[in-house]
């Protein structure tokens, strides 16, 4: 039995979570630098992709991209802290809540496996 039929789709977005939550990391880090362009995944279109038969990786390199500032800053840096700070927040709950369905699941196998 597959880790797909098992856990479904879960996992592929815990994965696609995470590298978007190191990718916002790494805006929110680098809020300072100078010529720093701000970086971000479509999590719903890479899903999407993924769902439709692509790779993880195919689906995170054509769903990343460079975010447009609504207020370019002089010295080049694409970052808008407050952005990054509230799509970091609503990422990490979408990450909790999918690795807690995945925990929740995984104690279910293994309740069946020991016959409780």
């Amino acid at each position: 039995m597959g880790a797909d039929r098992i856990f479904g789709m879960h996992g592929t977005a815990l994965q696609l979570r995470s590298q978007r939550l190191s990718m916002l990391a790494s805006n929110i880090a680098n809020a300072g630098t100078p010529g720093y362009k701000a970086r971000d995944l479509d999590f719903d279109k890479a899903m999407q992709r993924v769902q439709s038969g692509d790779t993880l990786d195919a689906a995170l390199g054509d769903n990343a991209g460079y975010r447009v500032p609504l207020q370019p800053s002089m010295d080049g840096n694409t970052v808008e802290l407050s952005t990054e700070q509230t799509l970091f927040a609503e990422n990490a709950i979408g990450y909790s809540t999918t690795l807690s369905f995945l925990e929740g699941r995984v104690a279910t196998l293994t309740r069946a496996i020991k016959g409780e």
